[in-house]
């Protein structure tokens, strides 16, 4: 009985460690498999082609066919699609017979109303759109909001940008209003320090229902997580708001980019370096790129290649390295540098991931190689 207890738990324990854990596709040869954070192959690459886990479930193809597989590379949904997109909360758009139909985890078409077109899930909801208007869908396939807007983007931080006419607003996951649709411009990114906007030809920032107008700014770009500060541009140069639309950081910069870790990528003519919160400078400009820093204060810096520095500006990573999207499969894909411990690079010898110190996880070059997915 004890021999049994224990393959039971060895068994059970395997296959739980395979969901817990973080998993990102990659190719070797012409095969594409699916590698844990120490590098090792949780899925062997056996797949002709086959897209990054989302929602638990990973779109994979075979004889042609698409299909999902699990975390332990079991086929959770046969391979019978012509197309398919990514599960997001826990429904997923495929097409067969040339119809595109909503399935949940178990391959059962959801009910929904007819319409012109059906959008993605993203965080719990999905527009679809009739007689040229959008409204909203649920997981279980039921209206949220019967199609009211000309147009509704993707929802991001549970909310998303709306249309009415030529005018903009923002609603959130239940379909209603939290920023009235009389504005000539909308951020696409919920914040809770503020969104921009554009009213009577100015840019500004609502934040709380009221909208401060930004004196002088010509564009705004969203707020980043974790600052209470977002950039703008006035006269051509680029300086720093705060929630209330005021000049922070007065704009004197050619470019800037977001603040994360209490610093803040700024350019003048063609050379990047680094301010503080104040505006002051805390890495000199020589950099011809820079990115943000990420939260192990390591950030992508480039010279005729890219390389990581630290948060004085020591280079703990040689510029020996690309680091652009490769395949691009998932939201979130685009991002550069550092997450989790781990920095998704390039090299003439293919695709691999970088740890803080530099070292090359398992030491191993893909021909393709995607961002980490949790698995949680």
């Amino acid at each position: 009985m004890r021999t049994f207890y224990t393959v039971f738990l060895l068994v059970f324990l395997s296959i739980f460690s395979s969901y817990a854990q973080d998993l990102a596709l990659v190719r070797e040869g012409d095969r594409f498999g699916y590698i844990n954070t120490s590098g090792e192959y949780v899925i062997e690459p056996r797949f002709e082609r086959a897209k990054s886990f989302s929602d638990g479930l990973a779109a994979a193809e075979e004889a042609d066919q698409w299909g999902y597989i699990d975390a332990t590379g079991a086929w959770a949904i046969k391979p019978r699609y012509k197309k398919v997109k990514h599960f997001n909360s826990g429904v997923a758009l495929v097409n067969q017979d040339d119809q595109w139909q909503y399935i949940d985890r178990s391959g059962k078409v959801l009910d929904v109303p007819a319409a012109d077109k059906y959008y993605d899930f993203e965080e719990g909801v999905a527009p679809y759109k009739k007689m040229e208007m959008v409204g909203l869908l649920g997981p279980d396939g039921k209206v949220i909001l019967e199609p009211t807007y000309r147009s509704i983007k993707k929802f991001r931080n549970g909310h998303a940008k709306v249309q009415s006419g030529e005018q903009w607003g923002m609603i959130n996951a239940k379909g209603e209003v939290v920023i009235p649709v009389e504005y000539e411009e909308v951020g696409n990114t919920y914040s809770s320090n503020g969104v921009y906007a554009k009213k009577g030809g100015a840019f500004g920032i609502i934040q709380k229902g009221t909208f401060s107008p930004i004196e002088g700014a010509d564009k705004v770009w969203n707020f980043h997580t974790g600052s209470d500060l977002t950039y703008a541009r006035k006269a051509k140069k680029v300086g720093f708001v705060n929630s209330k639309g005021e000049w922070v950081i007065q704009p004197t910069f050619d470019k800037a980019r977001s603040f994360a870790n209490g610093l803040a990528p700024v350019a003048k003519g063609k050379l990047w370096g680094y301010i503080d919160g104040k505006g002051q400078m805390v890495v000199d400009y020589q950099y011809k790129d820079a990115e943000v820093f990420a939260d192990n204060g390591l950030a992508p810096v480039k010279e005729k290649r890219w390389g990581f520095i630290d948060k004085t500006g020591n280079l703990v990573i040689p510029m020996e390295y690309d680091i652009t999207a490769g395949l691009a499969f998932l939201k979130g894909a685009e991002q550069k540098g550092f997450k989790n411990g781990l920095a998704r690079v390039k090299s003439k010898k293919g695709w691999g991931y970088l740890n803080e110190k530099g070292e090359l996880l398992a030491n191993k070059w893909f021909k393709n190689a995607e961002p980490f997915v949790s698995m949680k």
